[in-house]
C-alpha cells in the first residue's frame, strides 16, 4: 500500500507538472471504486485552474479554483451548493492498495490501460499534461469538497500532527503516548495522533530508534520517544528522497519503480542478519500487520 513516501512523491510531482494548469478534460472510467466518482465530474471541474496540491497524511488533495463562469451543478446534492459551484473544489485522492499516478505531456500520453479510472487532460501555455490514476483493485478513489473545506472531511477530519512538520516532537509523542497500553507498533500506526505513518516506516523507525515493536506506547520514556521522533524523520526523508518503496504496485508518476526497498533494515527481512548485529531478524504479527524488528538491538 502506497505510504506517506509515495504518497509526497505524487504530490510532488503534480506541484512540477500541474501546477498553474487549467482542466481541459475530466475523464473516468464508470467503474466502481472506493467511492462513486461524480458522473459530471467532468463538467464540475472544466475550466478551473489548479493552484495547490497537498498531503495530508496518505492523501493528496488538489485546489482546483474555478474558471470564471460557476461550475456547473454537480449530480451530488451534498457537493452541488452555491459556494462549490462559485469557487472551486478540493479533490481529496486516495491511492488504496494499489493506486499510482501517472503524468504525461498530453500530446505524449500512451493508450488508456484497463486500470485507468481517472484521467485529468490540462491546458497551459508551456504545454499541458494528463494525469492518470490507475488502480487496479479500484481500493482507491476521489472526493470532491468545495474549495478548502477539505480538513473538515470526514476522511481528513481528527488526522494527527504531520510527522515531518514543527509539531512533531518527542514531547508530543510522549504526551500522546500517555496511559496507552498498546504495543508502540500499533500506536504509531494510529492516524489520529500521527498521520501518515504506515507499517514498513514504523518498523524501520523503531529500529533505527532502538525501540521494540512490542512496549508498551506509555513505557517508552521521553528520551526514547525523541529517538524515535528523530528516526520517524530521518526514514521518511531518505524514503522521499529515492522515491518511496514500491512492493508491489506502486509506481511513481512517470512509470519508474520506488527503490527505497533496497535500503530497508528490518521490514521484509525475517531471518536475515541484523545489518547492526547480524542476529536474524524477527517477525511477529500485531493487529494483523506483520512487524519486523531485531531482539537483541531492540529493547
Amino acid at each position: 500500500m502506497p505510504e506517506l513516501p509515495e504518497v509526497e512523491t505524487v504530490k510532488r510531482a503534480i506541484e512540477t507538472a500541474a501546477l498553474s494548469h487549467q482542466v481541459a478534460q475530466v475523464w473516468q472510467s464508470g467503474k466502481k471504486m472506493r467511492w462513486p466518482i461524480p458522473a459530471d465530474i467532468d463538467a464540475a471541474l472544466r475550466g478551473g485552474t489548479i493552484t495547490t496540491a497537498r498531503r495530508r497524511g496518505k492523501y493528496i488533495v488538489l485546489d482546483i479554483a474555478a474558471g470564471g463562469e460557476a461550475s456547473p451543478k454537480l449530480g451530488s446534492p451534498k457537493l452541488s451548493s452555491p459556494k462549490l459551484r462559485s469557487h472551486g473544489h478540493s479533490m481529496i485522492i486516495h491511492l488504496g492498495m494499489s493506486g499510482s499516478v501517472r503524468i504525461y505531456p498530453h500530446d505524449k500520453a500512451p493508450e488508456r490501460l484497463t486500470h485507468d479510472h481517472l484521467v485529468i487532460t490540462t491546458s497551459h501555455a508551456s504545454g499541458g499534461v494528463k494525469l492518470v490514476l490507475n488502480d487496479p483493485r479500484r481500493f482507491g478513489g476521489i472526493q470532491l469538497v468545495p474549495l478548502g473545506e477539505d480538513s473538515a472531511h470526514p476522511l481528513l477530519k481528527g488526522m494527527g500532527v504531520e510527522p515531518l512538520g514543527n509539531a512533531m516532537s518527542g514531547e508530543m509523542m510522549k504526551d500522546a503516548f500517555h496511559g496507552k497500553a498498546a504495543p508502540i507498533k500499533t500506536t504509531l500506526l494510529d492516524q489520529k495522533i500521527i498521520a501518515g505513518i504506515g507499517n514498513i516506516y514504523a518498523s524501520e523507525a523503531l529500529f533505527l530508534a532502538g525501540v521494540s515493536p512490542k512496549r508498551k506506547a506509555r513505557n517508552v520514556s521521553l528520551a526514547k520517544c525523541q529517538d524515535l521522533a528523530a528516526a520517524v524523520r530521518v526514514v521518511l526523508e531518505k524514503a522521499i528522497a529515492a522515491g518511496g518503496t514500491s512492493l508491489r504496485d506502486h509506481v511513481q508518476p512517470g512509470g519508474e519503480i520506488g527503490y527505497f526497498v533496497q535500503q530497508l533494515n528490518v521490514y521484509g527481512r525475517d531471518g536475515e542478519p541484523c545489518p547492526t548485529c547480524q542476529q536474524p531478524i524477527k517477525m511477529i504479527r500485531q493487529t494483523g500487520r506483520a512487524s519486523f524488528y531485531c531482539s537483541a538491538c531492540q529493547r
